[in-house]
């Protein structure tokens, strides 16, 4: 009966609420209704940043509510059937009551609950009135109780009703400040470090990391809001609170110590996270597929958006799993599933189907979203810069680390940076003989490099050379991986494709790379030598560079299905020239690649395999063919290609199936070759 709300994945200032099923007895109600009060209790203990008034008076009418209840569980064991809609709409009223504690002391969404603390004090107000509401229908004459217990019943009902719920005064004064401060960064005005430290301790926000978690649940906030696209006041308030906790972040907090920060070295390991969890609880029980968004229904089940919208348009109002009839078709994202999902694909290098949902577009952040969250990013940006030109060892490796965290997803702050000249500082710092501050440094090019004019900022600066140095001699694997990256990014630009082939160190040292053990080095090296290969000049050296062996090697022993479909992409692209049929085919590569095209389940490798066999028969001549001719397992796989695969797969298939039939006809009288079919099955298909 009893569900925790938090892990449930609701939205802060939401109050899901499951109504009690009809057949439930009123003695496992009553028990369900005292261990939630219990539970109501138990957050006297923690902080409240906000409301803290109001809390109190709602543990008081709680106890109070406890002990007429109790006493109805000692003295009457059989419970009149008619006590269950009174004990319903308490149990409501409680599950609300719950959730808008948990709201106020959470930690993370402690400035958005203060700039909503009218918001909270009218929720309190609500959730009391509706503990008068429960009892006004309770069936007093049908339960045997002491007269004490019914006064104590009437004086709830009466201090619920005159119960005055306002916003704490000192909540007023703090959110007043908090304006007054995002004001100043509209106005390009430096706020005073001792006003920001006034609201940063009226929050209970001590700690660099206790700031990171209100950036991100701001950050959340504001994707969900982009994407419905509703309440632009809204949108702009968490742009600026955004603004204001980054800058607290970066110059508030002089220490990080978030533990699975990268500002020492350290890593977290998500993987702790999924152990225990059935993958099919991952799964929406509808497509039995893994979800993508999934959200909760008022009957506390959770589905994949998709799914459940689409029974929701069928005319259906019940829950899918239970039949039960929704109270509501309110849809609540789940945040923390959504999270293990994502952490699941992480861990089994399973790529993840981005959504076409604005909410996943980071698009939606080439803007600040406020005037005061544009001005405190450019306030931030002199201040790193400052940090990066004279600060000490230590503060320009946390200057380094801020700018890589602002921009990993941020379009905007990465323009920002790039324009307030940060590039050419943090290319300085990859000479660093400090390990993190070089990591740290490369990371943030290697976002900054995302960016149009970032790319350009990096080559006039001579980036490319100290790139291929940390690639080369990176202090950390991390760094090489990162450098690796950047490089990928950099070459999407055809004069940085040349530079980068011309500079001698640059695709042998991607092709070490390839030789780590590390997943994510791996992969990032394969992208990047991928990306080469789009300037014809650079065919040749990443032959050279001793690549197809590698390669090869790497499809016949990876269990990763992302390396194997990066490896054939780039054997695919070097099997296109004369040159690389022959290095492939020098290595036995047929029998290999049709047994991945036979048992592999990602359709793009498949392509990458039908292109490649394709470019094998062209430049490779009738020896090939021949060879592939006597593979039996061959053309069941391509005749697949031709309604599963891709569109690309399928014409590719197409013209090799056409390849094999005319070999065996042009050839049919010579014994030495096996049909593929029974002749009568041929099939032209040009």
């Amino acid at each position: 009966m009893i569900q925790k709300s938090s892990g449930s994945g609701r939205r802060i200032l939401t109050y899901p609420a499951i109504h009690p099923c009809d057949s439930i007895s009123p003695s496992t109600l009553l028990n369900s209704l005292i261990d939630l009060g219990g539970d109501i209790c138990s957050y006297k203990s923690k902080v409240f940043s906000v409301n803290q008034r109001n809390a109190r008076e709602t543990f008081r009418q709680i106890a109070n509510l406890l002990l007429f209840l109790q006493e109805i569980r000692d003295t009457t064991p059989d419970l009149p059937h008619p006590v269950i809609l009174s004990f319903s709409e308490l149990h409501l009223t409680f599950q609300k009551i719950r959730c808008l504690l948990e709201d106020c002391t959470s930690d993370g969404t402690r400035a958005w609950m203060l700039v909503n603390s009218d918001r909270a004090a009218n929720q309190f107000r609500i959730v009391i009135r509706g503990l008068a509401t429960g009892l006004d229908v309770f069936p007093l004459s049908t339960v045997d109780m002491s007269n004490e217990a019914k006064d104590l019943v009437e004086l709830i009902i009466r201090q619920a009703r005159k119960a005055s719920f306002e916003p704490d005064p000192d909540d007023k004064k703090a959110v007043k400040d908090l304006m007054r401060i995002l004001n100043h960064f509209e106005e390009g005005i430096a706020p005073d470090p001792i006003e920001i430290r006034r609201i940063l301790d009226y929050l209970g926000i001590h700690k660099w990391s206790s700031c990171n978690k209100e950036v991100k649940f701001l950050d959340s906030e504001i994707g969900t809001e982009f994407s419905n696209g509703e309440n632009i006041t809204k949108l702009e308030l968490l742009c600026s609170l955004m603004g204001f906790m980054s800058y607290c972040r970066c110059v508030i907090f002089d220490t990080v110590d978030f533990e699975s920060q990268h500002l020492n070295g350290q890593c977290s390991n998500i993987s702790k996270d999924l152990k225990g969890i059935n993958v099919d609880d991952l799964k929406c029980p509808i497509s039995l597929e893994m979800m993508s968004d999934p959200v909760t229904l008022s009957s506390g089940h959770t589905y994949d958006r998709c799914s459940i919208l689409k029974w929701f348009r069928s005319g259906n109002a019940t829950c899918p799993k239970t039949g039960e009839k929704l109270t509501s078709t309110e849809l609540v994202p789940n945040l923390v599933l959504k999270g293990m999902i994502q952490q699941y694909y992480a861990e089994n290098g399973i790529p993840v189907v981005v959504s076409r949902g604005k909410n996943r577009d980071i698009s939606r952040t080439v803007m600040a979203g406020s005037s005061a969250g544009e001005g405190a990013m450019k306030m931030l940006a002199g201040f790193l810069i400052n940090k990066l030109v004279n600060g000490s060892r230590e503060e320009m490796n946390k200057a380094a680390f801020e700018i890589r965290v602002l921009t990993k997803t941020s379009i905007f702050n990465r323009s920002c940076l790039v324009e307030s000249g940060t590039i050419p500082h943090l290319l300085k710092l990859l000479l660093s003989e400090d390990s993190n501050t070089q990591e740290n440094s490369i990371a943030a090019l290697l976002n900054l490099s995302k960016h149009s004019k970032g790319k350009c900022v990096i080559v006039e600066n001579e980036g490319l050379d100290l790139i291929v140095h940390v690639l080369r001699k990176g202090l950390k694997i991390e760094a090489q991986q990162h450098a690796a990256a950047t490089l990928f990014y950099l070459a999407s630009d055809e004069e940085n494709r040349v530079l980068i082939g011309e500079n001698p160190e640059a695709i042998p040292g991607l092709v070490e790379l390839v030789k780590n053990e590390n997943h994510h080095c791996k992969r990032n090296a394969l992208v990047a030598i991928f990306g080469l290969l789009v300037h014809p000049e650079n065919h040749w050296r990443v032959l050279a560079s001793g690549v197809v062996p590698l390669l090869l090697n790497l499809l016949r022993d990876s269990e990763r299905e992302d390396l194997v479909t990066d490896s054939l992409a780039i054997l695919a692209t070097l099997a296109e020239k004369i040159d690389g049929t022959v290095a492939i085919l020098r290595r036995g590569a047929l029998q290999l690649l049709v047994g991945i095209l036979n048992t592999s389940t990602s359709r793009t490798g498949k392509e990458y395999c039908v292109s490649m066999l394709l470019a094998l028969c062209v430049n490779g001549g009738l020896d090939v063919v021949a060879r592939l001719v006597k593979i039996p397992s061959l053309m069941g796989s391509l005749y697949s290609q031709l309604s599963e695969g891709t569109s690309r797969a399928s014409k590719k298939a197409s013209a090799i199936i056409k390849i094999l039939h005319q070999f065996y006809e042009n050839n049919s009288s010579s014994a030495s070759v096996t049909p593929v079919l029974p002749r009568e099955q041929f099939v032209h298909v040009w």
